[in-house]
This record gives structure tokens, sequence and C-alpha cells, in this order.
């Protein structure tokens, strides 16, 4: 999904000269009904660490007139900070030739750990 919005993104600034565009929205944990339907029966409540869709829709739209492209959605746990901190660590799986999403593999777990903290 990245790259093809990434491609069209520029796709769109090249033919439109900027007057139509493309933007990538990543929402963080999102609670809605719909998603969690029946869940927990006639309980069923946003959980803490979610956002609602209404937060989601506000956060994006002033990234949105901001003209961000990349819109990486916090939620209740985990923030843009958080969010950025494990996007650097991916990339880094790449450029320092680790495992595909070393952070989750029983060898890297610590040290993914200790860095996060380190920020």
């Amino acid at each position: 999904m990245k790259v093809l919005t990434e491609q069209l993104a520029h796709e769109l600034l090249v033919s439109t000269g900027g007057s139509v565009s493309a933007h990538l929205l990543v929402p963080g944990y999102t609670w809605t009904p719909m998603n969690f339907h029946g869940k927990d029966g006639p309980h069923d409540r946003k959980p803490e660490a979610a956002w609602t869709a209404e937060q989601v829709v506000d956060y994006f739209l002033q990234r949105l007139f901001s003209e961000d492209f990349y819109i990486l959605c916090p939620d209740n746990e985990v923030t843009s900070e958080m969010d950025m901190r494990r996007i650097q660590w991916s990339a880094d799986d790449m450029i320092h030739n680790r495992p595909a999403l070393s952070r989750w593999n029983p060898a890297w777990t610590q040290k993914f750990t200790q860095w996060m903290r380190e920020a």
C-alpha cells in the first residue's frame, strides 16, 4: 500500500501539477462498533487503547490540510514518536541485514526493546 500510494502521489503531482494529491493514512488502533460488534455482547464498548473513527478522521484532516503525505495516526497507547521509532527499526532491518521483522524475532526482541527505551 505504501509504495502504491507513493507512486500514485508522484504520478498525480506530475500529471496534474499538484492540483490533485494522494496521502497515506496509517491509522493506529481504531474502534468502531462495526469492527467489534458482538465481541462483548450487549456491553460492546471502546477499549481504552483505541481511538474512535471520529478521532482518526479529525487527525487525518488536520494533517491533510497541512499537506502531509505520510499520516501516521497514533492511538491511546502508541504515540507518533513510538511509531516513528518502529518504522526506523524496520528500515534498519534492511540496512543492517537483520532478520525480517526482527523486533519480533526472539534473538532480537531484547535489543529492540532496549533501543526503544533509548529514545
